[in-house]
């Protein structure tokens, strides 16, 4: 039954599959945008340029994330794969040893200095958004804990679930949903510790991008009252966040006329959009004819 005979393959040179094809735009978007010229031109680590940069470093770890890598030695599958190499245009890339030194010479200055130019890239990402985009920045603060199964790494501490890792801080622009700081901190530090600084530096990196209005969220750890009166101060800041039921509180509360608040009614998280198979009674008694749909 099955006569086919003349059957050939052309195979064409070019022709290679590669999973995590889109790493070219995202290469692609970070020059243009200026990234990769920044870095080079303010992070300063490297005495002799043989043959890696500094951007090529901090792009080696960014890569190695968006194609699913978790740890540096995922890096080794990013050297040795030639179509991802191709698709950066890259002769080699930076070893995972390589790569761990680099990080090594980071001293909190490097990290702020590195920061700082994504921040002025940022800028100017956001100055070609329309002029709605400008209206309010919303930014949501938290902590997150991060596992590790590493024996021998620095900062590393038993966090309240005894979760064996770190517990990093994390501010970002619910607007477009991108990271605008992230502080490691050990597994068993409190949530706020250092948040009233990133805040700050947040709003004034939002407010020179051009935002109007500044909105501050977070949970009831980030109710720190020695920072709230002076943001309160400033005319384009607001603040939602939690607050403790402190005793003091909740007699305050308690003596508010009835007119000074109300219930708060909180709408569904979705809509019903069936109905009940039939209504109750129906199909009982004669003559029902069953259930109705």
């Amino acid at each position: 039954m099955f006569t086919a005979r003349n059957i050939h393959y052309e195979i064409a040179h070019r022709s290679r599959g590669f999973v995590h094809g889109g790493i070219g735009v995202l290469h692609a978007l970070a020059r243009r945008i200026g990234l990769i010229d920044a870095i080079d031109e303010r992070l300063h680590l490297l005495k002799i340029h043989l043959p890696f940069h500094e951007s090529d470093h901090v792009l080696n770890f960014a890569y190695n994330a968006l194609c699913e890598g978790t740890c540096l030695q995922d890096i080794e599958l990013r050297r040795n794969d030639e179509v991802f190499l191709d698709a950066l245009g890259a002769r080699r890339i930076p070893d995972p040893t390589t790569a761990g030194d680099f990080c090594r010479r980071f001293t909190p200055a490097d990290v702020k200095t590195l920061q700082e130019v994504f921040d002025d890239v940022r800028v100017g990402v956001w100055a070609e958004q329309p002029a709605a985009f400008f209206e309010r920045a919303t930014i949501d603060m938290d902590g997150t804990l991060v596992p590790t199964t590493g024996q021998c790494k620095q900062g590393m501490d038993i966090a309240y679930d005894g979760t064996w890792g770190y517990h990093a801080l994390v501010l970002s622009l619910a607007n477009t949903g991108e990271v605008l700081s992230v502080v490691n901190r050990s597994g068993n530090r409190p949530s706020h510790e250092g948040a009233a600084e990133q805040v700050d530096r947040c709003l004034a990196t939002c407010f020179r991008g051009g935002f109007r209005k500044v909105l501050l969220r977070g949970d009831t750890d980030f109710s720190q009252s020695e920072h709230l009166d002076r943001w309160n101060a400033d005319g384009r800041v607001k603040f939602i966040f939690g607050y403790d039921a402190m005793p003091n509180l909740m007699k305050i509360t308690e003596g508010l006329p009835e007119r000074a608040w109300r219930t708060l009614e909180r709408p569904a998280r979705y809509t019903v959009k069936t109905e009940p198979p039939f209504a109750a009674g129906a199909g009982q008694g004669t003559g029902g004819g069953g259930p109705r749909l």
